[in-house]
């Protein structure tokens, strides 16, 4: 018997299908990582409406305009400025920057390290493929040391950020770091992320395959995985001095950093009479 079966996924109703097919090269982890994301969201029992996506420009600043919730494409490097101004113009908004290394470890460092040391209640996932893969995979802050890039084709020699270090260093009240292989523990943190106060933040790291994995002998999604299988070792609690990637090395994923601090957070604690009241 033949019948037509509506194909609705469970996460369908979640995204915006106008914008649909998206750009994300085949073999890209941002899908899964996105999935993951909305999984997280669902299960920490927030209301949608309240919740804001603020993403920069790379390949990771397109989920914003994916995602079927308040969301803004905005100005590169400018997700975390942008994203503070909503959470201080209105306390009720849970705030999450989802952007790409480049966005926020390069041209938006600065305001990575003083959102985390003022303690800016939102969460920032920082998705992290140690190239800028939008605009032809060159090299970045994050590449890793020895690692070919259109620019560095004979490698890098320039250290790179180890991210939760600085982010460590700058004052997060939450942080952790898994890949897109590990999506069920990368839920489980954004969980934790978002019902945190105070600055949290997590670093996903994320194949390239179509110009960092092709440099560096990895030019399928799937070689990306298998190395993530391979070479990830998972330490909670570590001192985030000790999570620096190599290229040979291992990748040290996990939670690394869950504390509760005086305060919770500049935004969260702007009082009441600086708020501009709506009359005006």
């Amino acid at each position: 018997m033949n019948e037509s079966v509506d194909q609705v996924h469970p996460l369908d109703s979640y995204l915006r299908e106008e914008r649909i097919p998206h750009i994300w090269c085949p073999g890209c982890g941002l899908g899964t990582i996105m999935g993951g994301f909305i999984t997280g969201l669902l299960k920490s029992g927030l209301d949608l409406n309240k919740v804001a996506v603020v993403s920069g420009i790379g390949c990771t600043g397109r989920a914003a305009g994916y995602l079927k919730l308040d969301s803004f494409h905005t100005t590169h490097g400018r997700a975390i400025p942008f994203a503070t101004g909503l959470k201080l113009a209105n306390r009720s908004l849970k705030v999450v920057v989802f952007s790409g290394d480049g966005d926020l470890i390069a041209i938006g460092g600065n305001h990575l390290i003083h959102a985390a040391r003022r303690n800016v209640d939102m969460t920032v996932i920082c998705v992290n493929n140690f190239n800028y893969g939008m605009t032809g995979g060159q090299l970045g802050p994050t590449t890793p040391l020895q690692a070919r890039t259109t620019t560095s084709p004979y490698g890098n020699t320039e250290p790179p950020f180890n991210i939760p270090y600085l982010v460590a260093a700058s004052g997060a009240v939450y942080l952790a770091r898994w890949t897109a292989l590990h999506v069920r523990r990368l839920e489980k943190s954004i969980t934790e992320a978002l019902l945190k106060t105070g600055f949290s933040f997590i670093e996903v790291i994320s194949p390239c395959p179509t110009v960092y994995g092709r440099m560096n002998r990895q030019p399928t999604g799937l070689d990306q995985m298998n190395y993530y299988r391979d070479h990830c070792v998972i330490k909670h609690g570590i001192d985030p001095k000790e999570a620096a990637i190599t290229q040979e090395g291992p990748i040290i994923i996990g939670k690394f950093i869950d504390l509760v601090q005086p305060g919770q957070g500049a935004a969260a604690s702007v009082p009441e009479t600086s708020k501009v009241a709506s009359s005006r």
